[in-house]
This record gives C-alpha cells, structure tokens and sequence, in this order.
C-alpha cells in the first residue's frame, strides 16, 4: 500500500509538472516576437549598436547618446556608460566608423547650456540599466540626476519624446545643434510658442550631411534662449525651451527630419503623426515590427536562441535607411534634390560586410525591398557618377573595399529579382569595375594589385576578382558572350597572389612575395585581417582553388590549422580582428564564409561542428554579444542563416550550403504567399551533427539546397546525432563552384631573387599555370625560353610572361637595383616588418617611397627614433647628406621633431655636423606631405655618417589618438650622401 500511495503522489507531481510546462509552452508560443528582441545586444563590448526607438530600415533613429567620441562610441551609446547627454534623431548601427547624432534634444530643470563633458555641471544626467526599457519601437529610461521620466517612439521619418518632470516648475529642454560632430552650418526659427524649425549641416564621416527639421511642442514655452554660436560654426548653437506646465502634465515633444528641406520635415511628421498620441504611434511601430519579424518564425525551448535570432531579425532590418521623403522627394549623391517614381530611395549600404549575407537574406524575405535597393544603387550612379561602395547621407565615404553594389545585384538578378533597368544595371556595374582608382589600373594591367602599387593589395586583388565573377555571371544570364569571357578571365586573378610555397595569399611586392612573411601579421596588405583571414577567400572557384593546393586534402587541411592556430595577431593592432577561434575571427567579414568551406571537401561533419561552436560561444544574449561591430546586419545574417541551417557561401551561385540547425523549426513566411519551413527531429546541444535530411520528403543527400528550392516553398527535414554520419560525404553529394571556361595563364612570379642585390642576385621564375612555358626578357632584348635559373649582376629591367596552349599571361616588368658594394647600413633601432620597404638595405636601396606609406616603399619605426649609420666603406670626401620623411597625420605618421647629422671615421667617435629641427609647426595636416632634411657640409672626409630622427612620441592634444594614449610612427626613406 505503502509504494502505491508514493506511486501515486509521484504521478501526480508528474500530471502537474507537465501541464506546467504545456502551460509555460503555450505562454512562450503566445508571446508576440518582439518580446525576444533585446536591442541591448551588441550595445556593449564592440558591437556599436544603439538600444532607442526606430523603424524597420526607417529614416529616424531616436535613441540616447552617452559617448561622444571614440571607437566605441560610433553608435553614440555604449553600455558601460551611466550618463546620458541626451536623445538624439540619427544613429549608425554596428559602423566602425562614427558620425549621426543629429538634433539632441534634452529635457532637464534647469536651463544650462554645458553638457557636461568637461566634467562641470550640466545638463547630462546619471542614468541606471535598472530603471532602462528597450524594445523594437519603443525606448524609456529615467534620468537619476533630475527625476525625469523619458520615452521614446517613432514612426519612419519622425518621432515623439514624452517627459514627465517631477514638478510643474524649471521645466526645460535643451536643444542643442552642436553635439556630435563638426558643424558647417545651422540654423533655429521659432515659428510659434509650440514650433521650431531649423537645419543642420554636419562634416564627420559623410562631409557634408543635411538635416532639416521641424520640433512641435505640446506645450508652449517661452521665448527661445540661446546659447552663443561655437567658434568657427556658423549656427551651432543650443537652445533652451522653457515649458509652461502648471498642472505638471506630461510634455510631448514631436519632431520630423528630412534631407530635402524644411518643409519635407513638416510634411513628414504631418503625414506620420499628426494628431496621434504617444501610445498610438508607439502601437503602430511595434505591430510594424511584429510584422517584420514574422518573415521568419523560429521554434525553441531556449529563450537565449530565440531572443538572439530575433535581435538579429531586428538587427537586419536596421539598415540600410529610408532616404526620402513621403512626397519620393530626396537628395541625390549630386546633393541635387531628385524624386523617386516607383521605388523608395535608400542610404547606409555597407556593402563590403552586407553582400556577403545581409544582402542575400533580403532576397529570400525582402524582395520587394531589394528591388528598391538596386534601384537606388542605379540612381547613385545617375547622379554621382558611380555606384555605392559605403555611402552616408548622399556623400561617398571612400570607406572599405570592392566593388560590391555589383554582387547585389547579379545575386538578384539571377534569383529572378528584376524590376529594375537591367541594361543600366550591367552599365552601371561594368562601369564600377573599369575605373583606375583603388588599385584597379594595375589589377586591370597585371591581373594583381601589386604591393607598390596601392594598399591592401591581396584583399583587393581578391575582392575584385569575385565581384568580376559575379559580372560574368550576370552577362552570361543576358547572353553578353564577350563580357562574360572578359570578366570570366578577371574572376580568375586570385591565382595571382596565391604563393604555392607558404599556401597562403600574398601582397606581390616588385613581383616578388612580400617578405618576412608571418601569416599572424596584420599589415597594409590585407583589410582589417591578416593572411589567415584571407587566404580562404575564393568564393566563385572553390574547386580552382583546390586545384592550386594539389587537391581536397589540403584545403582541408589547411581550414583545420586555421581554427586551431594561435589565436593572437602580430603587426599592426587591429580591432576589428575579434571573435577568434585560432586564426578565425569571426568578429570581421572575411572569415564569415570559412567554417562551410569543409563541405566542399566531403566533410560537412567539421562545418557542422565549427558552425553549432560558432552560434552558441560567439552571440550570447548580453550588451557584449556580439563578437565585433554588428555592421550594418551582416554579422546578425550570418547567425539567421546558420541556425537556421543554412548560409550563402556565394551569392550569385543560387545555392545555401548546409551547416547544422540551431532551432526544430523554422518557417519563412514569403512574399509569394508560400512558405518553406527547415525543421529538425533529435536535436540537442549534442546532437549537431545531421544524420539524415529530406526536402519536401524525399531524401536529400547532397550538402547544399537552391533558392529556387525555398521559393517553391516546402520543408526541409534534418534527422540529428551525436556523432559525425556519412551524410553527402560522396563527391556526388557536395556542393562547387568552378570556373571551366576562358581560363587564363598566370604571369610568372620571381620566386627568387632580390631587386635590390649587392654584387649579383640569382633569380627563379614560377608561374602557378601548371605545364606553362616562361618567358623573359632582359632590357627589352627578344624575349627568352626560361628553363633554369639565372643571375643578374648589374641593374636591369626584366620582362617575363608565361604561356600555355598559345595562351599568353600578362606581361610584368620589374626593376632590379644594384646597391653600391661599397655601402652598408647598421640599423641602431628596430623598423616594424609590417613597414619594412624592403628590408634592412631598404634606406640605401636607391628605390625612392611614394606618396602611400602602404605601398611598402617606407620604413616605419612606431614611437622610436631613427639610429642609421652607413658606411661609406672607405673615407670619402661628403659635402650632401639627405634623408627623406613622410607625413599623414590621420595614420599616425609624423615627421621627426629634429633630425641630427654625424660624422665619423672610424664608426666608433662621432663628430656632430649639425641637427634640423621639425620643418612644420605642430598644427592638423589633412594632406600627406613629404620632406627632405638636407645636410650641407664644408666638405670634409668621413667613412661613417650617422642618421639620428627624434620621434613624436605622444600624440598631439588636438590628434584623435590622443584620447587613446596613442604614440607617432616615424616614416623615413632613403639616405643620399654626395
């Protein structure tokens, strides 16, 4: 009886465990989406996202600015601030680079016009997370320092503060048209005792923004006081309203922005909000946001999962932003004021991270906004010239690399997303790769950038050669037969800086691989990375690819030293370079890709894997849970797709490789009306990896799916386990991409040999055309069978092609020197090896630096003096000693603060001949500049001659490096003496 009655009670704690738990269920399946949005991911560590009210892809970002300045402070907010400036209308999300910030306004109790920065009293105030509200739409917080309460909400182009003061006395807000960034110019007029308007015109990022406005009151103030104009801007200034509020009720404050003109803003905030209340517009940008959010509906019991996915459906839908008004009036890249007809006008593309993921997220659950997009992009390029690489507020930043508005578009175009001008579109893309700047006249001369020539040679040579595929395939889908062989060949150029020796993707430096070569190293060579974090990156040919490593083995191979190097860089800081795991940094984009390469080589067991490590070490759901900056949604799309399943290796292939799902179900609702639902069975944080899968319930063997199978709608199954399967493990089952037609013969490499020698140099030509036949040329002569190494004793120039199946590469030229035998020079103090200029010979090496310290022409020393002595190798009669500096400011590079002369003949007692100090005063440069110290002597005999240049050493007060402790660079080339 006894074990019947503990039977019994067991069961029915058991009955009631379970409808708990059924209860706990139906609760979270009943909770609309937007309660597992936290914006306040990403707001701390680097992630340079902001937490306030916005739309999705709206024009007004309506949020709380905490920092001024700073890396961290690009977004205006950063988490581990407790102190709020005020509540600004525009706002970057997860940029690298800062800017926005526009119109703050502040509600306080007293009128006081500091902000506070300096430390003294002002009008910023203390603030707690605790008493801190963020959702889609919606932002509240209470200001610690003056007991008031504050909201926020917004429709597109417009928003409304509400303030509750704790009393009807000193109610005031700040107005202040100063904050942030330089002002060019600005201006406030009081329409009436509840109007303002006004405009702001801004330099940061984007050189010249515009922002009109228009500030309605609920309640009226008194006659506007201002604070008096910032030194040097015309129109900054701060205003302060002063509310009459007798029965203390809450202050609404309704503000409308436009680029266009003031009027646009009234218009704007007319249209949008007009007479509605707070909790009306607050309502309606929260349904918007659930509708957003139902694109995609996920399944989970884990409620991190899920608020992580659906910050980042939040996240995606930041940018790019409305750029036009409700009348499709805007302001073009021409700062002319166009209208759009048929399509809504966008800016914030941040191309080089969102073509990657972000992009082809919107094709598959916006498409009707890609279409607007692309059409945008086109009329950039009517009225600026060219196509978008990262454009802000109708000005180009000249920020990032590529050209990557082209794999937007070929991505569409070939998933059937087309309402748009596609011979424009081609024109406009054909004309983005055809330039001559960034690098392109030599990439388009040589097939590579080379490192001389222009900075982050590799990533460019690289980007450029995909986005030149994604070209070909847009004109073999419109049957341009001679573009699409042209831009065949060019998308094949990455063969061109892959060193077979080392396997890894080099900077071709005089034709030779750039050297000392450390694959940690962060240098001008690569954007943002290193060779580890770009070497992988040959998304259009992935079997071409394997091919130059000598086959799947190595690749594979390769990928598994990549996540298991040493998981610290050397060369220069980079901070974007996070997220690692060994040499894969998540944190930035070109590693994004790396973790599905494994399917290519019939191991999708180690994508799944790294893919599962990924989604649950790298996004948590904290203010820092973000591995790097959010960029503009890219780095929220890699972790949509990936738990879903899937992720687009290469936009433009149609086809999603298979990682492993994150959630058992996951429905996309398309605009088609159908729907496509990815869902799971046995799946478990230890169950990752995929034991079986069907579409649409047929057994699916291969390792990747098409866009048209999502498009059709249907379900995609994946049967799960805790150990690796034979799942489209066969050659039959993997996905490629393989460049077959038009293939090009690479130009010949030196791989061996130094162009600048000392008595003689012996060179070795390769080429990485397998069987290719090289050719050389000395001094012009008839060019030459090469069939083994030779040696150059004197200074030449030396042509070499290669050739196979009468097939000819490019042509290189490259120049030898031959460096005095007489001269040598000791090096008292250490060069970085990212700026070597070419070694310890570089200061005596007769090749003078260019203008573009990233060339690899300059020596650089980071905050150390320069301690050169040559030797003349036997007492010469001097009279000249000069010695070339550079300066570029903006990196850091300054010139010496005194360069001192000495003379010797022994090499051991110096005579000093005489010292120059700094030729420039220490005021902001902008322009890089040049500067030759000379030394002019009583002739006199010396066999040594010692070169001393003082650094900087701290950075100046007014240098942005400054606010960082930041040290100089010290860049010299060249020591002449006559």
């Amino acid at each position: 009886m006894k074990y019947n009655i503990i039977f019994l009670f067991s069961f029915l704690l058991l009955l009631t465990q379970c409808k708990e738990d059924n209860k706990q269920e139906k609760s979270i399946k009943n909770k609309p989406l937007i309660a597992y949005v936290n914006p306040f991911i990403g707001t701390g560590g680097h992630g340079h996202t902001y937490p306030g009210a916005t739309m999705p892809f709206g024009m007004m970002q309506l949020s709380p600015d905490t920092r001024l300045d700073g890396w961290d402070g690009c977004s205006g907010y950063h988490y581990s601030d407790n102190e709020i400036y005020g509540f600004s209308h525009t706002h970057l999300s997860g940029t690298g680079v800062s800017d926005y910030g526009d119109i703050l306004i502040m509600p306080t109790n007293e009128q006081v016009f500091n902000n506070g920065a300096d430390g003294k009293k002002g009008y910023k105030s203390k603030f707690s997370h605790d008493n801190e509200i963020a959702e889609p739409g919606y932002y509240k917080v209470h200001l610690d320092d003056t007991d008031i309460n504050v909201e926020l909400t917004v429709s597109k182009r417009s928003g409304i503060h509400k303030y509750q003061f704790p009393s009807p006395n000193n109610q005031y807000a700040i107005v202040d048209l100063t904050h942030r960034d330089k002002v060019l110019d600005a201006k406030i007029e009081k329409i009436s005792d509840t109007e303002i308007v006004g405009y702001r015109f801004s330099e940061a990022w984007a050189t010249d923004q515009r922002l009109y406005f228009v500030i309605k009151t609920s309640h009226a103030f008194n006659d506007v006081l201002q604070s008096p104009p910032k030194t040097g801007m015309p129109g900054a200034q701060k205003i302060a309203l002063n509310f009459i509020n007798p029965n203390n009720e809450p202050v609404y404050v309704k503000v409308g922005i436009s680029a266009v003109d003031i009027e646009g803003a009234k218009e704007n905030l007319k249209a949008e909000i007009g007479n509605q209340t707070f909790n009306q517009v607050k309502k309606t940008a929260q349904d918007f946001w659930e509708k957003q959010l139902q694109k995609i509906v996920v399944e989970s019991d884990n409620k991190d999962y899920k608020t992580n996915f659906y910050t980042s459906m939040y996240h995606v839908a930041l940018a790019p932003n409305l750029y036009q008004d409700v009348t499709g009036n805007y302001r073009g890249m021409d700062m002319e004021i166009h209208k759009s007809v048929g399509f809504d006008y966008y800016t914030v593309f941040s191309l080089w991270d969102t073509y990657r993921a972000a992009h082809p997220l919107y094709t598959i659950i916006e498409q009707d906004r890609t279409n607007d997009f692309i059409n945008t992009f086109l009329a950039k390029y009517n009225e600026g010239g060219i196509m978008p690489i990262w454009d802000l507020s109708a000005n180009y930043t000249g920020c990032m690399i590529g050209y990557h508005a082209v794999p937007v578009i070929a991505d569409a175009y070939l998933k059937g997303i087309r309402d748009y001008d596609h011979n424009l579109a081609l024109e406009a893309m054909l004309h983005s790769a055809t330039r001559d700047k960034l690098g392109l006249k030599s990439y388009k001369t040589f097939g590579y950038i080379p490192v001389e020539e222009e900075s982050e040679s590799v990533s460019k040579t690289l980007e450029y050669a995909y986005d030149d595929w994604s070209i070909a395939q847009m004109a073999k889908a419109m049957n341009k037969t001679e573009v699409f062989k042209n831009y065949t060949q060019r998308a094949q150029n990455y063969k061109n800086v892959f060193d077979p020796e080392t396997q890894f993707m080099r900077g071709r430096f005089r034709n030779t691989w750039f050297a000392p070569f450390d694959p940690y190293e962060v240098n001008f060579n690569y954007t943002e990375a290193n060779a580890w974090q770009y070497s992988f990156y040959v998304p259009q040919d992935i079997s071409g690819f394997i091919n130059l490593l000598d086959g799947k083995q190595n690749l594979e191979k390769n990928l598994d030293k990549l996540f298991v190097a040493t998981n610290e860089t050397s060369g220069r800081h980079q901070k974007d370079i996070t997220g690692l795991i060994g040499q894969y940094a998540h944190g930035n984009e070109p590693s994004h890709h790396m973790a599905y390469l494994y399917n290519f080589v019939n191991k999708p067991h180690k994508t799944q894997e790294k893919v599962h490590q990924i989604l649950t070490e790298l996004y948590t759901n904290t203010p820092d849970g973000i591995s790097g900056n959010e960029d503009c949604g890219q780095m929220s799309a890699w972790y949509i797709f990936s738990s879903i399943g899937f992720y687009p290796v290469t936009p433009g292939s149609n086809q999603y490789i298979i990682g492993t799902p994150l959630f058992k179900n996951a429905t996309f609702n398309l605009e088609n009306g159908k729907t496509f639902t990815v869902s799971a069975t046995n799946l478990s944080d230890t169950n990752k990896y995929i034991a079986s899968a069907s579409l649409n319930g047929k057994p699916l063997q291969q390792s990747f799916i098409t866009h048209q199978d999502i498009m059709n709608g249907g379900t995609l199954h994946f049967k799960m386990t805790n150990s690796p399967s034979n799942w489209a493990t066969k050659d039959s089952e993997i996905p490629e991409t393989k460049i077959e037609e038009h293939l090009i013969v690479t130009p010949p490499f030196i791989a061996k040999g130094d162009t600048a020698f000392k008595g003689e140099t012996e060179v070795v030509l390769k080429s990485n055309t397998k069987n290719a036949i090289i050719y050389y040329s000395e001094n012009n002569s008839e060019f030459k069978k090469y069939t083994k190494p030779f040696s150059i004793s004197e200074a030449l120039k030396l042509n070499v092609y290669a050739e196979l199946n009468a097939k000819k590469s490019k042509t290189i030229t490259t120049h030898f020197f031959k460096i005095d035998p007489n001269l040598s020079v000791t090096l008292k103090t250490k060069y970085a090896n990212q700026y070597n200029g070419g070694g310890n010979n570089a200061l005596i090496d007769g090749i003078l630096g260019t203008q573009d310290f990233r060339t690899g022409t300059w020596q650089g020393y980071f905050n150390e003096d320069l301690v050169a002595i040559v030797d003349l190798g036997s007492e010469q009669l001097v009279n000249l000693v000069k010695i070339n500096f550079l300066q570029d400011q903006r990196s850091w590079i300054f010139y010496p603060t005194k360069v001192e002369c000495y003379g010797s003949k022994d090499g051991i007692n110096f005579t000093k001949i005489d010292d120059i100090r700094e030729p420039l005063k220490l005021t902001p440069q902008e322009e890089v500049s040049l500067w030759t110290a000379y030394f002019k002597l009583v002739p006199k005999k010396y066999q040594y001659i010692k070169i001393v240049a003082k650094k900087l050493g701290d950075l100046p007060k007014w240098h942005l490096g400054s606010k960082h402790d930041g040290k100089s660079w010290l860049f010299a080339d060249e020591i002449i003496i006559k």
